[in-house]
């Protein structure tokens, strides 16, 4: 899907950051100021909200096993004693 840019200053601003940055064309500046935002924005968003995935499947894994033996059974896969 293309991106057209109808606002004067910030196709000024697409070819200054082309320019400034020394990439060919002023789709790549955009593509490279986007992705510095989003990873800006990802920082910035709160722990618990970075984690909601992470833990919404370890909740659909269900509970943990008290009685698992995690050393027990490294030793089982690696044949070791």
């Amino acid at each position: 899907m293309a991106l057209f840019i109808r606002d004067a200053e910030v196709d000024a601003l697409a070819e200054e950051l082309r320019r400034l940055t020394k990439v060919k064309t002023k789709t790549e500046a955009v593509r490279q100021a986007l992705l510095i935002q989003l990873e800006r924005a990802r920082r910035a968003s709160p722990i618990g909200d970075r984690l909601a995935r992470s833990k919404a499947l370890a909740d659909a894994m269900g509970p943990s096993d008290p009685t698992f033996d995690m050393k027990a059974y490294t030793d089982e896969m690696w044949g070791s004693d």
